[in-house]
C-alpha cells in the first residue's frame, strides 16, 4: 500500500483549522450583533407612571406595577416602546388628549415616590436629583419650516391638601418650578419667578403670584444626537446641568420661597404644538433619581457662577 504524500495531508489539515477558525469568527459576529441588536434602556420605571395622549375626557395613565409591563401593554405601544437597536426608551407623540390646566399632549412620565400614588412627594429643603441621558430623535416642523419645541424635563410643583384648602383651590396643582425644552437643537431652561418677593405663607401658594423667568439656553448645539442633563436640588437652590460641563445655577429669594411646594420630577416628551401634523419621538438610553445624599460637587461649589436672583 501507497503512503499519501505527507505535504498533502498536512495542506488538508491547515486548510481545515483555517476554515474552522473563519467559522468560528463568523458566529462570534453574528452573536455580538444579535446581542447589540436586543440591548435594553437602563431606566427602572418602578417610581414612575405615565400619561398618554390618547383618552377620552381625559388622557390614558399607567402606574406602577403595570408599567413594568409596558412593551406588553397595547394601549402603551404606539407611544412607549423600546429601540433594541440603541438601547433606548421611545417616548412617541402628537396633539391629543390633555391633562387639567394644559393645553399640550404628552407621552411623559411623573414620579412616584410611593409607586401608585402622587400623594407622597419631596421639598427642596429635603433635596433631589435627576440624570437622564437622551436624544430628541425626530420632531415635526412649523407652517415655517422650523422645528417645534418639546419639554423633556420637568419639576412640577404640588399643594399639599392644607395648602389646597387654604387658598381655595380644587385640586393639588402648584405650576413647574423648571421646564427644560429642545428648542431648535439647543437646550433651554425656563424657571419661576415671584411676582412680589415681599410675599409671605398663603401668598406664594396661588399660580398667579408666580410667572416664567425671560429663560437661558445653552450655548451648546445638541441637534438630535445624545446629551445628558442632570438636575440638581438643594434647599433653596437649583442646578442644570448639560452633558457634565456645563450649568446653570438658579439661587436666590425666588429658590427660596419656592421651598412653600412639595414638588416632583417629570421626564419624557411633552410636546408644545396643537398643530394636527405635528409629533416628536424623544428617546431615553438612562434616567435616574434620588432623595438622599444630595450634595453640591465640591468643582461646583469652588466656581462663581450666574444666578438668578
Amino acid at each position: 500500500m501507497r503512503n499519501k504524500p505527507i505535504g498533502n495531508h498536512s495542506g488538508h489539515i491547515a486548510l481545515s483549522v483555517t476554515c474552522m477558525l473563519i467559522w468560528l469568527l463568523a458566529c462570534q459576529i453574528v452573536v455580538a450583533q444579535s446581542n447589540n441588536d436586543y440591548l435594553l434602556p437602563n431606566i427602572d420605571l418602578s417610581h414612575w407612571k405615565v400619561t398618554l395622549p390618547i383618552g377620552q375626557g381625559k388622557p390614558v395613565e399607567v402606574e406602577p406595577p403595570e408599567i413594568l409591563d409596558y412593551a406588553s401593554i397595547q394601549e402603551l405601544k404606539p407611544f412607549m416602546y423600546n429601540d433594541s437597536t440603541d438601547a433606548s426608551l421611545v417616548f412617541y407623540t402628537y396633539p391629543g388628549a390633555v391633562t387639567g390646566n394644559t393645553k399640550y399632549s404628552r407621552t411623559e412620565l411623573r414620579e412616584q415616590m410611593t409607586p401608585g400614588s402622587n400623594k407622597v412627594n419631596w421639598t427642596f429643603e429635603q433635596g433631589a436629583r435627576m440624570k437622564g441621558t437622551l436624544a430628541v430623535a425626530e420632531i415635526s416642523k412649523t407652517s415655517k419650516g422650523k422645528f417645534d419645541r418639546t419639554i423633556v424635563m420637568q419639576i412640577h410643583g404640588r399643594l399639599t391638601n392644607e395648602q389646597k384648602e387654604s387658598i381655595g383651590q380644587n385640586d393639588n396643582n402648584a405650576p413647574p418650578v423648571l421646564k427644560i425644552y429642545w428648542h431648535n437643537g439647543y437646550i433651554r431652561v425656563k424657571t419661576k419667578e415671584l411676582k412680589d418677593i415681599n410675599g409671605i405663607g398663603k401668598d406664594l401658594l396661588p399660580k398667579e403670584a408666580w410667572e416664567d423667568d425671560k429663560g437661558y439656553n445653552f450655548p451648546e448645539y445638541v441637534g438630535n444626537k445624545p446629551f445628558t442633563l442632570e438636575v440638581i436640588v438643594t434647599k433653596g437652590r437649583l442646578e442644570v446641568i448639560l452633558n457634565e460641563k456645563t450649568s446653570k445655577v438658579y439661587q436666590g429669594i425666588h429658590m427660596r420661597k419656592w421651598g412653600v411646594f412639595e414638588n416632583y420630577f417629570k421626564a419624557g416628551n411633552y410636546l408644545q404644538t396643537k398643530n394636527p401634523n405635528g409629533f416628536a419621538k424623544v428617546k431615553y438610553y438612562a434616567l435616574e433619581i434620588s432623595h438622599s445624599d444630595i450634595t453640591i460637587p465640591e468643582k461646583r461649589k469652588k466656581k462663581k457662577r450666574k444666578a438668578n436672583e
